[in-house]
Order: structure tokens, then C-alpha cells, then sequence
């Protein structure tokens, strides 16, 4: 037979020594590997991609229900309330309860529900939305139905049941209505579900929905409705037949094969009505809301495995080609590697005196960066005590301002106790010791106020660093009316203070609010200078966690071009005013965490904005 070899074949034989038939081997043995890992990695990456796709459609269609259910839920509880409805089952008069077929026709077709109808006690129906029509339900009596005992034993029921007389499917929702003897009628509303599973078959996802029992009530496959998806006891297939609720279906088990395992147990085959075998799909259940049902959607599998699987597949053959090549191609290669080697190792030596000349320059810049964001530190440490200096010098100037008032609130005490030492000397000189120890009391008492102004004026102009902390509002408020008070009273301006809350406390730092507050109210009196029936109002609200305080007056309010540039420096309406109160202001409240706003309104209108404290 030697003699019916090819030449070419020879050439083979010769070829694939040993070595290289195991090579060939490992070669399909990698091919047939990567192969079988494509085909997994796609159908993982398959089987996930439409899980999404079935729980996103199952959430919007869930949410579509949901608000079908929900919008027609309040029909009954409203019907039952009607006085109209309870006036003709009250009184059984024919005419009565017969003028109410109009109405809940009416009714009917604004609110889009199939029919709405009337029982008596006994379930007869008495009046109904389709009195005209030949499948009209007056004169059937429903007592047989369980939403018509549920609503008599418990006020109010939802059922799912096929129409015995309409042949449709629907949620019957009633409610009981109750009069001084017990029951007087049952209002019953259904709602068909037909435009619901219309919408659904637009759709690639078959869509349904289970009850409880497992029993499918609404679903885009016409043919699977009143199917089940569990086996149902003979005892309550029993209960079913006899209350009718889906006619004479047979409820057999809906054709779902078994799930796969592991971590599939999603995946299902269905045969879908109409076509010829099963077909793959990855099932998705979740609740609906407010109701004791569950709607599952299943997604098609077999396109995304396919196409995914193709491209796997397609990406692994193509990897293991060019593995392979490049296998190959190592062994033809493999005298260039020495010398490649040899030229890398060149390219490594000049790489590394590269990188210690770069590590060098980075080394210098790095110390530069340095040295410079120490100088911005000092310069950030300069700006901080400037901005201190400044302050102090605000409130140095402040103190100038008022320096006059409060010499004012001095002079008067003290001249009292002149008056009064001299007194308990001619007391005492007479042996009044009584009258003469009342005058020394009023001393006292006198000296405690010129205490507590001279320790208000060393609290204010003290250089001290800001302390941010818990400060009762009424203290500082009073601490400032302290400072400012006989300027009041030489303006004779009216000053009120409103407090939303007795003991407001906020987070600020005390003496430099009270910087802030002083800087306002002299503000406002200088604005009232030529203003009669001046009035300054300070008043203090709570919103949330923050408080909030205005200051305002009834002057003339601030120039438009002013407040554009309010809290820019050198910005003032002063004649010789240097433009720097309110941004000093501004900055202490927002170190404070607050806000500072001004608006005009009726005046100006000056809002400071702190945080609350616990």
C-alpha cells in the first residue's frame, strides 16, 4: 500500500517528529479550552445582562400596576359615603335606588372601571353602571362571592375573580356601608385588566401575575391566565369551583420546566402558546405593592447567549491564534533575544542614569516646593494676625465713637455719689446712722454699675484671640446696649428687642459679636440722625439649627450702588468713613460659621445668620 502514498504526505511524516506532535496536541488541547471558557464567561455575562433587563422591566411594570390599582382604590371608600347612595338604601325607595343607575354609569365611565354596582344585605343587586346593557347585573344576587362576604365581615375587600356574567376577568374592589341597624348595602367596583395585558404583549417579555396561591390572573399570554405555578390542594381547588372566581379553568400548572441548578436556578424553559418548542428565558418575581401578588417577567436568554457566545468564542479563537503564533514565533526569535537582551540591557543602564538625573530635579523642585509652602504659611500666619490687628483696631475705633456715651453713663453715677457721700457726712454728723447707711448702700449699688461698665469697656477693647464657643444672644445683646445706650437716649430713638425664645444660644466668639452688633447700631444711628420717630429693632428667630438676627431701622436704606459693593473694603456712605465696618463684620460671622445679608425694607435691614447651639 506504500505505493498509494502521496509524496506530500511524506513530506508530513517527516516533519512532525515527536517534539512537534506534542506541540500540535497542546496546540487543539488550548483551542479546545479557551473554546469552552468563552462559551461559560458569555453565558455568565449573558445570564447577568438579562437579569437586569428582566428586573428593570419588572419594576416599571410594577410601578404601571401599581398606579392602576391604587387610582381606582378610592372609588368605593367615596360611593360609600355618598349621600346620594346612602339616602336611597336608607329609605328602599325603587325610585331612589333607580336614579342611581344614571349616576354610577356616569361614574363608570369618567372614573374608566368596568362597572360599578350596588348590593343589598343579602348580595342582590340593586343598582348598576350597566343597567342598559343586556349583561345588566341588577337582579343577580353575588352573595356567593368572597368579596361579598369579605366586605360584610370585614368593612372592606379586594378579590380577583372572572366575571360570570361579562365572561372578563377583574379586581373587584367593594367596601360595606353601614347605617344604625348594621348593613345597609355593599358598593362593589371592578376593574378589568384587559388594557393592562394588551400594553404587556407589545412587549418580547412574557409578563403575568400570581396571587397567593400561586394561581396566574393576569398575564400577556392569554392562554396562561388561571394557570398555576404550584400545585393547588384538591381542598382548595374545591373552594374555588364552588365561589367561581375563575369560572371553570382547569388551573393546571403553567408549562415552566424545571429551573436549571447552581446559580441559574432563574433560568427556565417555556414553550410559549402558539410556537413549536421550548425556548430559554431568565425569570424575575417581585412583589406588588399593597397587594398579596407577584408579577414575573421572563426575559429570552437564547439571543443574548447567542450573540454573546459567538463573540466569545470568536475573541477566544482569535486569542489562541495569536497565542499560538506568538509561540511560534518565540522559537524563530529566539537567537534575536540574546541580542535584543544585550540591547535592553544598554537601554536599562541609559534608563537608570535617566531616572537619577530626573530624581535629582524632582529632588530640587520638591525642596522649592517646600521652602515655598513654608513661605505661604507665614505669609497665611502674617494675614491671620493682620487680620486680628485689624479687628482690634475696629473695635479701638469703635470704642472712639462711643467713647463720649460712655463717659456719659460714668459722669451720672458718679455724681450721684458725690451727692449722696455728702449727704451720709451730714447724716453721720447728726447721728442719722439709718438714713446716713441707706446713702452708703445707694453708693454701693452705684459703684457696682460704674464697675460694670468700666469691666464692659475692658472686655471689648481686650486684644484677645477669637474663642469660638456657646454664647447666650440676650448677653451680648445687652452687652452692646450697654456700650451704645445713652446715644439712644440722646437721639431719642426707640429701640425694641424681640426674642423668638427667652434663652437663645448660638456659636460665636461673645466680645467680637458684640463688636459687630455695636458697629451695626451705630451704623443704624447714624442713618437716623435726620430722621424723626427714629426706631432701631432687634429681633431673633430659630429656623432649624441656626438663628437667625436683624437688625433694622426705618431710615432712608442704602444706595443701590452701595450694596452692590457692600462688603467689598473702602465701600462706605460715610463722608469720612474708611469702608471697612462691614467687612470686618462679615468676616467674624462667617469665622463664626454664620452668614451676614443686608437688604433694604422700609429701611436697611442687616440679617446675621449663626449656627445654634445644643
Amino acid at each position: 500500500m506504500s505505493a498509494f502514498v502521496s509524496p506530500g504526505f511524506g513530506k508530513v511524516r517527516r516533519w512532525l517528529t515527536p517534539r512537534r506532535a506534542v506541540a500540535v496536541v497542546l496546540a487543539v488541547a488550548t483551542l479546545a479550552a479557551l473554546d469552552f471558557a468563552a462559551r461559560y464567561a458569555a453565558a455568565r455575562w449573558a445570564y447577568g445582562s438579562v437579569r437586569v433587563a428582566a428586573a428593570t422591566a419588572a419594576e416599571l411594570r410594577v410601578a404601571v400596576l401599581q398606579s392602576e390599582i391604587e387610582k381606582h382604590r378610592t372609588l368605593p371608600l367615596i360611593l360609600a359615603e355618598d349621600p346620594d347612595v346612602r339616602a336611597a338604601l336608607a329609605s328602599k325607595d325603587p325610585e331612589r335606588i333607580a336614579a342611581l343607575n344614571p349616576k354610577l354609569e356616569t361614574l363608570s365611565t369618567n372614573a374608566r372601571v368596568s362597572v360599578i354596582y350596588l348590593l343589598d344585605p343579602l348580595g342582590m343587586t340593586i343598582a348598576a353602571s350597566n343597567w342598559r346593557t343586556p349583561t345588566s347585573f341588577i337582579g343577580n344576587n353575588y352573595a356567593f362571592r368572597p368579596y361579598y362576604r369579605l366586605a360584610v365581615a370585614h368593612g372592606a375587600a379586594e378579590h380577583f375573580a372572572f366575571g360570570t356574567v361579562s365572561q372578563l376577568p377583574g379586581l373587584f374592589l367593594t367596601r360595606r356601608l353601614d347605617g344604625p341597624d348594621g348593613v345597609i348595602g355593599i358598593i362593589v367596583v371592578k376593574v378589568e385588566v384587559q388594557a393592562i395585558e394588551t400594553e404587556w404583549r407589545r412587549f418580547a417579555t412574557p409578563t403575568f401575575v400570581t396571587d397567593e396561591r400561586s394561581i396566574v390572573l393576569i398575564s400577556s399570554e392569554p392562554a396562561w391566565r388561571f394557570h398555576a405555578t404550584a400545585p393547588i390542594a384538591a381542598g382548595e381547588r374545591a373552594e374555588i369551583r364552588a365561589s367561581l372566581q375563575f369560572g371553570d379553568a382547569s388551573l393546571e400548572l403553567l408549562p415552566l420546566a424545571t429551573r436549571l441548578s447552581g446559580a441559574d436556578q432563574d433560568v427556565v424553559r417555556a414553550r410559549l402558546p402558539g410556537e413549536a418548542q421550548d425556548r430559554m428565558f431568565v425569570e424575575h418575581a417581585t412583589e406588588v405593592p399593597t397587594t398579596q401578588w407577584r408579577l414575573h417577567v421572563l426575559a429570552p436568554a437564547e439571543p443574548t447567549l447567542g450573540l454573546a457566545a459567538a463573540a466569545a468564542r470568536a475573541v477566544a479563537l482569535l486569542a489562541g491564534l495569536i497565542g499560538l503564533g506568538t509561540a511560534g514565533l518565540w522559537r524563530l526569535n529566539h537567537r534575536r533575544r540574546e541580542t535584543e537582551r544585550a540591547r535592553q540591557e544598554r537601554v536599562r543602564r541609559e534608563l537608570e542614569t535617566n531616572v537619577r538625573q530626573r530624581t535629582a530635579e524632582l529632588e530640587t523642585v520638591n525642596g522649592r516646593l517646600v521652602a515655598e509652602i513654608d513661605e505661604r504659611q507665614r505669609a497665611q500666619a502674617a494675614l491671620d494676625n493682620l487680620q486680628d490687628e485689624l479687628v482690634q483696631a475696629s473695635k479701638l475705633a469703635v470704642l472712639g465713637q462711643i467713647s463720649a456715651s460712655v463717659a456719659h453713663e460714668i459722669n451720672q453715677p458718679v455724681a450721684a455719689i458725690r451727692t449722696f457721700a455728702d449727704n451720709a457726712r451730714e447724716l453721720l454728723a447728726r447721728n442719722e446712722v439709718t438714713v446716713a447707711s441707706g446713702n452708703l448702700a445707694t453708693i454701693a449699688s452705684l459703684t457696682d454699675k460704674i464697675g460694670t461698665i468700666t469691666g464692659e469697656l475692658r472686655a471689648f477693647a481686650r486684644k484677645a484671640p477669637a474663642k469660638v464657643e456657646a454664647v447666650r444672644l440676650q448677653t451680648v445683646i445687652d452687652g452692646a446696649l450697654l456700650l451704645v445706650g445713652h446715644r439712644l437716649r440722646l437721639q431719642a430713638v426707640d429701640l425694641e428687642v424681640v426674642m423668638a425664645e427667652p434663652d437663645l444660644i448660638v456659636t460665636a466668639d461673645r466680645i467680637r459679636l458684640e463688636q459687630v452688633l455695636v458697629n451695626l447700631l451705630q451704623n443704624a444711628l447714624e442713618a437716623l440722625s435726620n430722621t424723626p420717630d427714629g426706631r432701631i429693632r432687634i429681633a431673633a428667630g430659630t429656623e432649624a439649627d441656626r438663628v437667625s438676627i436683624e437688625i433694622a431701622d426705618n431710615g432712608p436704606g442704602l444706595p443701590a450702588e452701595v450694596m452692590a459693593s457692600l462688603f467689598m473694603p473702602f465701600t462706605t456712605t460715610k463722608p469720612g468713613g474708611l469702608g471697612l465696618g462691614l467687612v470686618i463684620s462679615n468676616d467674624i460671622i462667617t469665622e463664626a460659621g454664620g452668614s451676614f445679608a443686608v437688604e433694604n425694607r422700609g429701611g436697611a435691614v442687616f440679617t446675621i445668620t449663626l449656627p445654634r447651639a445644643s
